[in-house]
């Protein structure tokens, strides 16, 4: 099968699909292999890494779009790239489809067979190709909190970790899954002042036992958010409905009665965010204000350390890559569990339950 990878043209999204080692990978299994010039870079991969692993160079996007029946990318096609979508091809890649129905449309106008990483389900029931991309947001987060609880970052002057004889920065973290505990490693390690809020007992019971206590523990629900929003100096969102909306939590009358300076940084802004008041940033624009917070809703976090993410995605996504390559897409997600779950749409079908209800489409079950 030819596997073909372009270079992500979102907003410094530096990332690629996939690293030398898994091109050597598939061409070590007599898969052929095309990239476009230059997709590499961002990730500090050159195209002669990419050559030396056995992969062809391309001199454009379009003709990698062109050449693949099995098209590998790491965000969502955005509206320059719509055009290159086509029927006869498999496209797989992070979707987020519940917060786009311009993408939506489009892949279903093209009849192409899409299917989402995020959606993908282990067969211990986690999401195995969401969770390393969560892991470097979740720890990001508490970075650029910090950043912008800084003066100059338009935030309250306030240091994460505090000095002695002045209390550190109070940190909220809304929802205890795998960004979520990320966060609360690194803020606690920046010796922040934490508190977590989740549903899950036994999420929480897991986080008092790892940090002996040291980690405030909260069961969510509206009144103890609410106390928890209003008395922190960072609130990080990172709560997930796999393949759904993200719930709204924080609501903008909530951010009207938020410390001035205080900072919101949105994990689930992919999935639409879970702040009333939250809209997609890029890296060259990653903040605004609303009633004096600052919002951080930058949909492509991980794109900001491009060569540990691409590694990182790179080893969750390659066997189910192998299985598509070696296989094709009918009987691989026949044949590899969960891997179905990630298929979205195919030959102008919408396949997801929660794509289908956030845009009031009806979905179709092959």
């Amino acid at each position: 099968m030819k596997v073909g990878i372009p270079r992500e043209i979102k907003n410094h999204e530096y990332r690629v699909a996939i690293s030398p080692a898994g091109v050597h990978e598939l061409v070590g299994r007599g898969h052929e292999v095309v990239i476009e010039t230059g997709a590499g870079v961002g990730s500090s991969f050159s195209d002669e890494d990419f050559k030396a692993a056995g992969a062809q160079i391309l001199g454009s996007a379009d003709q990698v779009w062109t050449d693949a029946d099995l098209l590998l990318k790491v965000k969502e096609p955005i509206a320059e790239e719509y055009s290159r979508l086509r029927k006869d091809q498999v496209l797989f890649t992070y979707l987020h489809l519940a917060a786009s129905k311009e993408c939506t449309d489009a892949l279903l106008a093209s009849k192409t067979t899409s299917i989402a990483y995020e959606t993908v389900v282990g067969s211990d029931g986690s999401l195995p190709l969401l969770a390393p991309m969560s892991e470097v947001a979740g720890r990001l987060a508490p970075q650029a909190g910090a950043y912008h609880l800084m003066r100059h970052g338009g935030g309250r002057g306030v240091l994460m970790g505090g000095v002695p004889g002045v209390r550190p920065a109070k940190v909220v973290v809304i929802g205890a899954g795998v960004s979520g505990k990320n966060a609360i490693a690194v803020a606690y390690g920046m010796q922040a002042d934490v508190t977590v809020l989740d549903l899950s007992i036994a999420r929480l019971r897991e986080i008092d036992e790892l940090y002996h206590g040291q980690v405030k523990t909260i069961t969510s629900n509206s009144l103890e958010l609410e106390q928890a929003v209003l008395d922190a100096d960072l609130v990080i969102g990172a709560v997930l409905v796999p393949g759904a909306k993200a719930p709204t939590l924080v609501s903008n009358s909530l951010v009207a009665r938020m410390k001035p300076g205080s900072v919101l940084v949105d994990i689930a802004i992919d999935q639409g965010g879970c702040f009333e008041d939250s809209h997609a940033t890029t890296h060259a624009d990653p903040t605004y204000q609303v009633h004096g917070s600052v919002f951080y809703c930058v949909a492509n976090m991980p794109g900001a350390v491009p060569r540990t993410s691409t590694y990182a995605l790179t080893n969750a996504t390659l066997p189910y890559v192998v299985a598509l390559a070696d296989k094709g897409w009918k009987d691989a997600v026949t044949a590899v569990p969960g891997l179905g779950s990630g298929l979205s749409t195919h030959d102008g079908l919408l396949l997801s339950d929660s794509v289908a209800a956030a845009h009031g489409y009806s979905a179709t079950t092959l």
